[in-house]
């Protein structure tokens, strides 16, 4: 019986085609870790200098976009944390 090993799967999206998709072991990335990723690809992938910027101010601040804040969308058997409107990468956790 062969072992199933856990991965990161990770998508990219610019309206409904996928730009980039890759899966990553899971014990070589934190939740948090993956998080800091989906911003940074969000970050490469379409935004300005200035919306990077203003999307780092502090959470309240009148000056933050919002662009790179990660949502998380859970349920039973489901776990996919999401980062950008367009483009927007997604993530979540699959067994092969």
């Amino acid at each position: 019986m062969t072992r199933k090993h856990r991965y990161w799967r990770i998508r990219g999206y610019e309206s409904a085609k996928c730009i980039y998709e890759v899966d990553i072991t899971v014990g070589e990335y934190s939740e948090r870790d993956i998080e800091n990723l989906l911003r940074a690809l969000v970050s490469r992938a379409g935004l300005t200098f200035p919306e990077i910027v203003e999307s780092y101010a502090r959470h309240n601040a009148r000056r933050n976009n919002g662009l790179l804040q990660v949502q998380r969308d859970t349920g039973p058997n489901r776990f996919v944390l999401t980062c950008g409107s367009n483009p927007h990468f997604n993530a979540w956790i699959v067994e092969k």
